[in-house]
């Protein structure tokens, strides 16, 4: 993926004086032109990280099936809202940083604007329907995201440490939505756990699995570690509330199938691992819920 600060635009491409040669009147002119501002607005607006929808819309869909309300409903389209909102501010982070303001600067700048006040909204319907007594998460996942957003400002986002930051920090948005929906603590904490368990796993193992596919060779190390980690904090989760138990079940079973995977089915295109990596996520997610809902 090109360097948002370095990559040129559509936008400033129009900026650019028509040459003298340029045909003019042709069919193929005016669908460039009508076409180029929405790439402009795709481009400083739509996550490229496609990983980064199922990490998000994980915790929305575990929280929303065990514990559904109004306000953890509001919950979830906010998180969902700040996944997008990432890219714009990445953008805004990058160029002012370097010290520029470009047309697409301004334009995510205004993207960022709309979606935190659509954010905004929706926390406070959030607060007037369940109250304050679930924000408490955000203490934990707030330094975690934070550190991701260190990253995306140098443009090294791609890196290992804020991947793993960024995705353990949203996945507490489950432990928001249950508590917004009148669950308790223990609970919260345990399907974080769950969730996070579940990321760390599933990243370092793509992450490994795209170096394969790039004709370089991953430390078997890293993946171990990740899966170990995984384990022992899906244990941690049931230690903490028992109804996780079909959650850790199938962490640890997930772990076993990226391990299988890998070995008798090796993906030859990253669009295969995602896919997998979607259905092994879906999968731990509704194991969960059932899990949870039949234990209470």
């Amino acid at each position: 993926m090109a360097d948002p600060g370095t990559a040129p635009t559509l936008r400033s491409t129009l900026d650019q004086p028509t040459p003298p040669d340029a045909p003019t009147g042709s069919p193929a002119a005016p669908t460039k032109a009508s076409a180029a501002p929405r790439s402009a607005l795709k481009s400083v607006a739509m996550p490229s990280e496609h990983g980064g929808w199922g990490l998000t819309t994980e915790p929305v869909l575990l929280g929303l099936l065990v514990q559904p309300s109004i306000a953890g409903l509001c919950l979830g389209l906010a998180a969902v809202l700040a996944f997008l909102a990432r890219t714009p501010l990445k953008v805004v982070l990058v160029d002012t940083k370097r010290g520029r303001s470009l047309d697409r600067t301004r334009l995510a700048r205004t993207v960022l604007v709309v979606e935190v006040g659509l954010i905004a909204a929706l926390a406070a319907v959030a607060v007037l329907t369940a109250g304050w007594g679930f924000w408490w998460p955000l203490a934990i996942a707030a330094p975690l995201v934070l550190v991701e957003l260190s990253y995306d400002m140098r443009s090294r986002s791609r890196r290992l440490i804020p991947e793993l930051a960024g995705a353990v920090g949203i996945g507490g948005v489950v432990a928001l939505i249950v508590l917004a929906g009148g669950a308790n603590t223990r609970l919260a904490i345990a399907l974080w756990l769950i969730l996070a368990a579940r990321a760390i796993t599933a990243i370092v193992t793509v992450r490994g699995q795209v170096m394969v596919l790039h004709g370089r060779t991953p430390s078997p190390g890293h993946s171990i570690a990740a899966d170990l980690v995984a384990i022992a904090l899906a244990a941690g989760a049931v230690a903490v509330s028992s109804p996780v138990l079909a959650g850790a079940f199938a962490v640890a079973a997930a772990v076993a199938v990226q391990r299988l995977l890998a070995r008798v089915a090796p993906a030859d295109r990253a669009v295969v691992l995602g896919i997998r990596q979607m259905a092994l996520g879906i999968t731990v997610v509704v194991i969960t819920a059932i899990g949870v809902l039949v234990a209470t």
